[in-house]
């Protein structure tokens, strides 16, 4: 099907869901139900089965960034002494946590924070701050570094800290947390997981029906509502969706012909440029590191689905060494049919992208992948080239438009 591009009705429904998220949130707020800061790698599930609100700041950050107000923020962190060396969604945070504005009218305050260092080390220290900030308890979870894969005593390791973990969220809490319910909250959470993995799969069909850029606006339910039979209704939802969609051959990129892989986080502030820019020459990114490291498999069948859950947050795509990397993308090429990749170097996430240039330069000696690299930053602005980076989109795209000749 070619012409005007179908939306996807499923967007309605997602924004009324995160809209009640946050306005449950800030009702919460002084009454006895507890509110936790977390950090997006962090087990979100231990907290739903304490029956514990978690609240994000990356993702907070983000929106800041697609509503474009990460600049001011950022800002107003740096006139507090905070460098801008350091990650943007830090900065972001501090920013909205000293001038009170936000695109959702500020987070609730915390009772407690979880931080979890699979993602980077940059969060230790954030959350140390933000705990001598509003004077309330830190758990941290340490998750080793997984160089090959992660080995049986790695995984101890992490399974014994989610056990205290739990332990010590119940006694904030007031009571335990009942088995049972763990058990059940760790079930809804794989199969959310699994969903929105069936989902990313419906975009390599040709042609796909929707992008990832897309895909970076549906994955905010699986990282903030892991764990709730919410988020599985609206994950089946938008899979029923994307199969009607592939049904009736409706394309995300009307006349689909060239199909990308994107690697590191979303520039947030520039998604409808970059996905206008890049429809603009038929093509369609189809595949990206950042919406597949909340699908890694899960075993639902698991007999300790809390061991089960330590595996899976030691081997996320990002705590992982560069080999296992380079498999992933291999893997990626392979399965969505890849004509290109593009990778975003992005100044705020160095743990993302170090080691970047090697992979770009497998991708092309190995898999003869054509690749581009975009240097910017997730959420400020002020690194962003943007006729610069167009030209060399362009550039980038008439050496895919050559090589299909």
């Amino acid at each position: 099907m070619s012409g005007e591009r179908v939306p996807i009705a499923s967007v309605a429904k997602m924004m009324q869901l995160m809209t009640q998220y946050y306005i449950g949130a800030k009702m919460a707020e002084g009454t006895d139900r507890k509110i936790a800061w977390v950090t997006s790698g962090a087990p979100v599930e231990l907290l739903y089965a304490a029956g514990v609100i978690p609240i994000y700041p990356e993702n907070h950050a983000a929106l800041c960034g697609a509503q474009k107000m990460a600049v001011t923020l950022c800002e107003a962190s740096e006139e507090r002494g905070y460098s801008r060396d350091l990650c943007s969604y830090a900065r972001t945070d501090f920013g909205a946590i000293y001038t009170g504005n936000s695109p959702v009218q500020g987070l609730p305050k915390p009772n407690f924070l979880l931080c979890c260092n699979n993602i980077c080390g940059t969060v230790t220290k954030w959350y140390e701050n933000l705990a001598r900030h509003f004077d309330v308890p830190l758990f941290f979870l340490d998750a080793p570094f997984v160089h090959d894969e992660a080995t049986p005593e790695a995984v101890d390791y992490v399974q014994s800290q989610m056990q205290d973990i739990l332990d010590g969220v119940g006694r904030i809490v007031g009571k335990p947390v009942e088995q049972d319910v763990l058990h059940n909250t760790l079930m809804l959470a794989a199969r959310a997981t699994i969903l929105w993995g069936e989902i990313l799969d419906q975009l390599a069909f040709k042609p796909s029906p929707m992008t990832s850029f897309d895909t970076f606006i549906h994955i905010a339910p699986i990282v903030v509502m892991r764990g709730t039979d919410q988020c599985v209704d609206y994950y089946e939802t938008l899979l029923a969706e994307m199969k009607d969609r592939v049904a009736k051959g409706i394309a995300a990129v009307p006349g689909e012909r060239f199909r990308l892989g994107w690697d590191n986080l979303p520039i947030w502030f520039q998604m409808g440029g970059l996905s206008k820019r890049f429809a603009m020459h038929k093509a369609c990114l189809v595949a990206a590191t950042y919406a597949h490291a909340w699908a890694h498999p899960v075993n639902p069948e698991a007999t300790d689905m809390l061991r089960e859950l330590a595996r899976v947050y030691l081997s996320v795509y990002i705590n992982c060494g560069l080999e296992e990397r380079v498999q992933t993308l291999k893997r990626t090429v392979d399965h969505y049919a890849l004509d290109g990749f593009v990778l975003h170097s992005d100044r705020s996430c160095k743990a993302y992208s170090l080691g970047q240039y090697e992979l770009a330069r497998t991708l092309r000696d190995e898999l003869d992948i054509p690749v581009l690299i975009i240097e910017a930053d997730m959420n400020d602005t002020r690194v962003y080239a943007e006729e610069q980076i167009n030209a060399r989109i362009d550039a980038f795209m008439e050496t895919l438009l050559s090589r299909a000749a």
